[in-house]
């Protein structure tokens, strides 16, 4: 009888420590291309090799990813700098352990090839769940007192004729739009990162409190990751395959010339424009950037530096 229990003990205790170390990915959106280098290093074991047990779960309508970060439901997410600002300045101290926007995607797409700064009281679609940070601060900066109209996740609204402009990202509603038959011209669609607003976007976080107490096993996850993005650079028509069967398999409405223009575009964007190199790195002017737009549009209670935002 005491060997017996002995051995269950053994196995309760190791079924404990499995769980324990499973280390939960969620990035900020449903699946798709933006997240191809996550998808690439499970499905090529690159997670495996560094020793690190991954599971990817994305978010769902009632519950998005920095929610779950915050339950302890996930280890990590993906955030936009200016979003991880925020909550940071919110009092959730964060850390980035792989930066991999190295440029800005956000357009405004204005109906009728108007210019969207000619269009003062306009009614803007903005995403419901955030990212749209720089955008009120152009549109308070430059007094165009957008009326902003929230959307879930497509541009129905915008295509419908109910929106002025919307907002969209160069590699996601920009396409859609594209498809849907709207004309893009220099005219009609503001590139912030051409106006001043070039501030990066995605990255992988975790809370402080969980990096401090798992630091080697944050640092094996994001080196995996980076494998995983540096390989779909490599294989762009391979990792194209994996996003698909993830896409699929989460029953997502969607295409695959989208998820192919959305890959090259979310690739493009991972090369810094002054280096012409995939960096992978936080950059501390961005930070000091975005920092200082946000406090001067009172978005922020105080500066957000890059020293809070990285490992040590």
């Amino acid at each position: 009888m005491r060997k017996i229990g002995i051995s269950v003990l053994f196995c309760l205790l190791s079924i404990t420590a499995g769980a324990q170390d499973e280390f939960v990915f969620t990035p900020q959106w449903t699946a798709q291309a933006q997240f191809a280098g996550y998808y690439v290093a499970e499905a090529k074991g690159f997670y495996r090799e560094a020793g690190v047990k991954v599971r990817i779960e994305h978010p769902s309508a009632t519950t998005p990813a920095m929610t779950r970060l915050r339950n302890n439901r996930c280890q990590a997410t993906t955030l936009q700098l200016c979003q991880a600002m925020e909550i940071v300045d919110g009092g959730i101290p964060l850390v980035n352990i792989l930066q991999t926007s190295m440029n800005n995607a956000m357009v405004i797409v204005s109906a009728r090839g108007k210019d969207p700064l000619t269009q003062k009281g306009a009614r803007v679609g903005i995403w419901s769940v955030g990212f749209g940070q720089l955008a009120i601060c152009m549109s308070i900066k430059d007094h165009l007192n957008y009326q902003w109209v929230r959307f879930a996740q497509n541009v129905n609204l915008f295509v419908s004729g109910a929106l002025d402009a919307t907002l969209a990202m160069s590699y996601n509603e920009y396409y859609q739009l594209v498809q849907a038959g709207i004309e893009m011209t220099d005219k009609n669609v503001y590139r912030f990162c051409e106006h001043g607003y070039n501030v990066q976007e995605d990255g992988v976080y975790m809370t402080r409190d969980y990096y401090e107490r798992h630091r080697e096993q944050a640092r094996k996850f994001a080196a995996a990751s980076r494998k995983g993005w540096e390989w779909a650079v490599q294989h762009p028509d391979e990792a194209l395959e994996i996003v698909m069967q993830r896409v699929n398999k989460d029953r997502i409405a969607t295409n695959r010339v989208l998820q192919q223009l959305m890959l090259k575009e979310v690739l493009r964007l991972q090369v810094d424009r002054e280096s012409g190199k995939r960096e992978f790195r936080l950059r501390p002017d961005m930070v000091k950037l975005a920092s200082r737009l946000m406090l001067d549009n009172m978005m922020l209670s105080r500066e957000v530096t890059y020293e809070e935002l990285i490992e040590h």
